[in-house]
């Protein structure tokens, strides 16, 4: 039989754990070891059950999940964390590798889209940029330069509608921000997905992360 993943689950919200642990034990190669509702509690059942994997929320009431990303990894060089979290800022991303995440997954992201970051990062990889974000190197200059390119195929409109969704700004928000529709704002960020060559939100806000889009200007115009 094949090795089931060990996981374990850090969540303050019950109803999300709870709903969490059902479809990740429903999968055939994972099973749940730990619940958690606090980074200090996690790190305790870390250290109680050794799981594989480790989906970590980033605020709680019982310890954050950044130091108990850092105390785990400390320990457990081996055990996969990823984030799970409502949070897209840069620096949220940018402290959680430099913590020693594996990966980074947005709450409103798909089941499908959690479970394929899953096997990605028991597979020993790290989500794309992931090694910039954390270390702080700045790429090539072909790099640099591809990144600027796609940076200026977006209209103004479409440059602010990704800052703020990045910033974690729903829809509904953007929209009152700037006056439209959330359907329009649906509609932007449709042709942000086909520009840059994304298929999901989670791939739009890592390129834009990747991208550096919280430096760059916006040069709007409507």
């Amino acid at each position: 039989m094949e090795k089931r993943h060990r996981v374990l689950i850090a969540e303050d919200q019950h109803l999300l754990r709870s709903g969490l642990c059902r479809m990740v034990s429903e999968l055939d190669d994972y099973c749940i070891v730990g619940e958690a509702s606090g980074g200090l509690e996690a790190h305790r059942l870390a250290r109680e059950t050794l799981p594989d994997l480790v989906l970590m929320d980033l605020t709680m009431p019982g310890g954050s999940g950044f130091d108990a990303i850092t105390a785990i990894k400390r320990e457990f060089p081996r055990v996969r964390i990823i984030v799970l979290t409502v949070h897209w800022s840069e620096d949220h991303v940018r402290e959680a590798f430099a913590a020693g995440a594996d990966g980074y997954v947005v709450k409103d992201a798909s089941f499908d889209q959690l479970v394929r970051e899953m096997r990605f990062v028991l597979q020993g990889k790290r989500v794309p940029g992931a090694n910039r974000i954390s270390g702080g190197a700045h790429g090539s200059q072909e790099d640099f330069a591809h990144k600027a390119q796609l940076w200026n195929a977006l209209t103004g409109r479409e440059r602010t509608v990704l800052r703020l969704v990045v910033e974690g700004h729903t829809n509904r928000q953007v929209g009152e921000c700037l006056s439209l529709s959330p359907k329009t704002i649906e509609k932007h960020r449709a042709n942000l997905m086909r520009k840059l060559g994304i298929r999901n939100l989670n791939g739009l806000v890592r390129i834009a992360i990747d991208m550096g889009v919280l430096s760059l200007p916006d040069d709007e115009h409507v």
